[in-house]
């Protein structure tokens, strides 16, 4: 393992973190923070509680994962991205560093930004709202595994695209679309029956209800299948990475 080659690639991408800390950083947690004012207080009072927690509490992991999957996809597909417009990917690619060694690099420095992100929308959220974090371990773990798996999928995007309108394509209108009707801001046996049958098929749903658990204890699908969902995608996520590098598909035209 070509340590020296990752930590190289993963301090280039964490500096440029540094060079546009508003955008990166600052813009993601205010627009979250105007998510609790408005949902939190203006609807928040006029609905008491779901599930026996207050809405405003409620509504706090749906907001991070919200924020966690976006920064996730978007992080990592404009990291891989740039290079390919630019032509310096063939720099890399010639280089005595592995095709493993590159994902690691990029995608663990995407999700470092967004698990970044994450933590300090946990830690503002405590200035609006009460929280009680029944199972700090699963919610680190179900962080993590979010915001690399999520970054894996932006990897791909960032290798599929081939121009910027189709970079922002799937975060705008695939990701936050499933995100906000994933139970972000609601429970999703609030539905009628028909639409809590649809809603399982939404893989979002399994994240954001494992996150729900971690704090609260309950969840509108078991733990067991959240875990399951995530590692199943993070699974499909690297075979098709592996298959990209294996097939040279749009890196070695």
């Amino acid at each position: 393992m070509n340590f020296h080659a990752i930590k190289a690639i993963y301090r280039f991408e964490m500096a440029r973190t540094g060079r546009t800390l508003f955008q990166s950083i600052v813009s993601p947690v205010l627009s979250t923070s105007l998510y609790f004012v408005v949902f939190g207080a203006a609807i928040g009072s006029r609905i008491d509680e779901v599930d026996g927690v207050s809405y405003g509490a409620f509504i706090v992991p749906g907001l991070i994962m919200l924020s966690l999957l976006t920064q996730s996809v978007s992080n990592a597909s404009f990291g891989i991205y740039f290079p390919r417009f630019t032509g310096t990917i063939y720099e890399v690619l010639s280089a005595p560093i592995s095709y493993l060694e590159i994902v690691i690099a990029y995608v663990g420095a995407a999700a470092t930004k967004s698990l970044l992100v994450g933590l300090i929308i946990l830690a503002t959220a405590h200035l609006f709202v009460p929280l009680d974090i029944q199972h700090p371990v699963w919610m680190l773990l179900f962080l993590i595994l979010t915001a690399v798996t999520f970054a894996l999928l932006g990897f791909i995007l960032g290798i599929w695209a081939d121009n910027f309108e189709k970079l922002q394509f799937v975060p705008l209108l695939v990701v936050t679309p499933l995100a906000f009707l994933g139970g972000s801001f609601y429970s999703i046996n609030m539905l009628p029956p028909f639409w809590q049958t649809v809603t399982l098929f939404n893989p979002v749903v399994y994240l954001i209800s494992g996150f729900r658990w971690s704090f609260y204890g309950q969840a509108d699908v078991s733990i067991g299948l959240s875990v399951f969902m995530t590692f199943l995608f993070l699974v499909i996520c690297l075979a098709v990475i592996s298959w990209i590098f294996k097939t040279g598909w749009r890196l070695r035209a």
